[in-house]
Formats: C-alpha cells, sequence, structure tokens
C-alpha cells in the first residue's frame, strides 16, 4: 500500500520525520495524554523512543505514521498512524492517536478521522478500518462512536498498560459497506 500526506482546510496529516521530534515534545508534554497509552512522552529520550520506533515500524510496513498539524497555527498537534496493515484481507487499523489536550472536544480529531477513512476507502479500496481503545477510555470510546464506528465488542484480556494492569480492548469498525453513510455524516461535522 502506498501512503501520502493528506490534509483539508483544517488539518494535515504528513508523515512523521526526524524533524518532528521538537514538535512531538511540546504537544505530548501533557500527562493526562498518556493516561490510556502504552508509552508517555515528558522528555526528549520518550520522543526519541516514540520517534524511532514510529519510523522502524514504517520502514518495515508494519505501521505508517503522521504527525497531526494544524493548518492555521503550523504547529504539530499529535500524532496518529495506520497499524494492522494487511494488504491480502484489504484491511487496516488507525490508531495510537493522541492530540495535545488543548485540542480536546474540538473538530479535529474528526477531520482527521475523515481524511484516514477517506483514503483508506477511496483510494485504497480497503473492506475494513479498525480502532480500538482501552476499555476505562470511555472518552475515547465516546470519540470513536461519534464518528459512526460500530462498536464490535470487547477483547478481554488483550493487552497489559505500562503498569503491569491487564486492559480489555474494545473494537470498533467501519466497513467499505458503511463508508458512504459515515462519510456523508461526517462531512457535515468537518
Amino acid at each position: 500500500m502506498i501512503f501520502t500526506a493528506l490534509e483539508n482546510e483544517n488539518v494535515l496529516l504528513r508523515p512523521l520525520s526526524n524533524a518532528d521530534r521538537t514538535g512531538i515534545l511540546v504537544a505530548g508534554s501533557y500527562p493526562e495524554i498518556w493516561r490510556y497509552m502504552s508509552i508517555i512522552i515528558k522528555n526528549e529520550s520518550h520522543v526519541h523512543n516514540f520517534v524511532d520506533n514510529a519510523l522502524s515500524a514504517r520502514v518495515e510496513n508494519k505501521e505508517f505514521p503522521f504527525v497531526i498539524v494544524d493548518k492555521k497555527s503550523g504547529e504539530i498537534i499529535g500524532s496518529t498512524r495506520f497499524m494492522d496493515i494487511d494488504e491480502k484481507h484489504k484491511r487496516i487499523e488507525i490508531g495510537f492517536t493522541w492530540l495535545t489536550p488543548a485540542y480536546w472536544r474540538t473538530a479535529m480529531n474528526t477531520n482527521c478521522k475523515y481524511l484516514l477513512l477517506q483514503y483508506c476507502f477511496e483510494v485504497l479500496s480497503l473492506q475494513r478500518v479498525q480502532i480500538k481503545t482501552d476499555h476505562e477510555n470511555i472518552r475515547s470510546q465516546k470519540a470513536i462512536e461519534r464518528i459512526g464506528a460500530t462498536k464490535e465488542g470487547i477483547l478481554r484480556n488483550h493487552m497489559l498498560r505500562k503498569d503491569g494492569t491487564t486492559r480489555h480492548t474494545v473494537m470498533f469498525s467501519i466497513t467499505n459497506e458503511e463508508w458512504p453513510e459515515v462519510k456523508n455524516y461526517l462531512k457535515q461535522l468537518i
């Protein structure tokens, strides 16, 4: 699969690069972002690990990481990526998405998801896009439902959190048959 920068009038999703380290540190320096994530970013070492791991996964064709740029300010405000890339079965996951808290409960996440989903269904011709989150992350679950994804269920004892506790994973998806309706809905929100 071929991935590229995606944008509309509000947001630019561009491939993550080494030059983004400072922007990632500034945007990610809020502990509340990382409560349900498998990592934390609070210093340069954490940023280097985040970027190095993301770029390594891209080289291995396992993931494709983006930085999220606010088009009005030109600043990095978060990151997202394509994961669990499966060309044979025409499916992908949108995940590892985070935004700096100033953009929580704004249309920025909706703009990002619209661009990613549009690319998945209209350019890559995929059958399925999945999104998953921690069972305790109610804010994220509501955001995923708000973009029109269908809750499929819970994977019990699916992962271990960074503190060693058990995470159950709530699975959501959008299929190619659902995309036209979801697209029309999202266009009203962005």
